[in-house]
């Protein structure tokens, strides 16, 4: 791997996300996830345009990194079934663990408060 897995999960968080270059998404996954990773991406963005990442930490070992995430923004598109309410959330904690092969990432889990975005937004769960 020539490049360190935690500057391509930072570029993924800081250049895909928050900065909406989806065509960076055939560069930073490996083919099996990258059309699913961009849909991801394309659908929270157009929910939430205004995202903003903020990286916590990142810790790397072997192949794996694991990254804990602050997540903000306004809800100005459709999300979990809900039409945009306007309202913004901040600080809602995440937490990846990515998985690279060759340099890109092949796997990616995570969790997120999703009670806490929620509540923020002012909807209830589906």
């Amino acid at each position: 791997m020539s490049e360190d897995p935690k500057r391509i999960v930072g570029r993924v968080v800081d250049e895909v996300i928050a900065g909406g270059d989806l065509s960076l998404v055939d560069e930073l996954f490996t083919d099996g996830l990258a059309q699913r990773a961009r849909r991801w991406f394309a659908t929270f963005r157009a929910s939430f345009e205004d995202v903003r990442m903020e990286t916590v930490q990142l810790v790397a070992e072997g192949d794996t990194v694991v990254g804990r995430f602050r997540c903000s923004g306004t809800h100005q598109g459709p999300w979990d079934g809900h039409p945009p309410t306007g309202r913004r959330f901040e600080g809602v904690d995440e937490i990846y663990f990515f998985r690279l092969e060759g340099g890109r990432i092949a796997e990616m889990w995570g969790l997120e408060d999703l009670d806490s975005r929620r509540r923020q937004l002012g909807i209830t769960s589906t």
